[in-house]
């Protein structure tokens, strides 16, 4: 149950076409949902079916050919290329299936990396980035490279650089894809921490079991939502 209704997003008649030789193929065909503020909703569904193009419109790392994309009232589906940088920098955190981390810098500064392009300087940021590393129980960590941690300890990096800038949206793409059964276990724990704390979070994975850790799942399938369940529901996406 959402006890603030409040629209985080709105989607009205989203669609991502491409231009394949003479044919045009839509990956998104008119999506439309909304979704509310602390929701923690896992986007599923095969591959091919249009989640990774959802979650980078979501993102505003690409912008759809056709619709309404509304993030907290605002329409950004027409914003241009620095207010979108902008927006993703604000507004939404980032976790990748890859990490992402700057290999040749730790920790403390791959989580401080954002706070460099909001013009912080460096004392805060280190002190913003070391409270994240401690949230994410990665203290003693800090000095590290992402080459003398392991996968599960380079994700919390990745999640602790997600919330260093205090967005309300988390955007996870299949964050527990290379993770061994104890550290999904520990980051999908830690998702749900923020969900508990209000954190928007929206979820890609092609793992049922993952995604029944949701609020909300939405299947997507040939470039459309078709189906929208509860928490618990283990859903075949094959």
């Amino acid at each position: 149950m959402i006890n603030d209704p409040e629209k985080t997003i709105e989607l009205k008649g989203i669609k991502k076409l491409y231009q394949i030789g003479d044919q045009e193929v839509a990956a998104l065909d008119g999506i439309t949902t909304d979704i509310y503020k602390g929701q923690f909703v896992a986007l599923m569904g095969p591959s091919g079916s249009g989640k990774s193009t959802l979650m980078n419109i979501l993102g505003c790392l690409d912008r759809p050919t056709v619709g309404s994309y509304k993030l907290n009232g605002e329409e950004v589906a027409s914003l241009s290329d620095d207010d979108l940088a902008v927006t993703r920098n604000q507004k939404i955190g980032f976790v990748f299936q890859n990490f992402n981390l700057l290999s040749r810098i730790s920790a403390l500064d791959n989580v401080a990396l954002p706070l460099v392009y909001s013009g912080i300087d460096r004392k805060e940021r280190w002190e913003r980035a070391m409270h994240y590393l401690e949230a994410v129980g990665l203290a003693d960590r800090a000095y590290h490279q992402p080459n003398e941690l392991s996968g599960g300890q380079r994700q919390r990096v990745a999640i602790a650089r997600a919330l260093v800038n205090k967005p309300k949206i988390i955007m996870a793409d299949e964050p527990t894809g290379n993770l061994d059964t104890k550290s999904t276990k520990e980051i999908m724990e830690i998702f749900e921490e923020l969900h508990d704390q209000g954190k928007t979070i929206i979820l890609v994975t092609h793992e049922p079991e993952i995604a029944a850790c949701a609020s909300r799942q939405l299947l997507v399938r040939d470039g459309k939502i078709t189906k929208d369940a509860g928490r618990g529901v283990q859903m075949d996406v094959v």
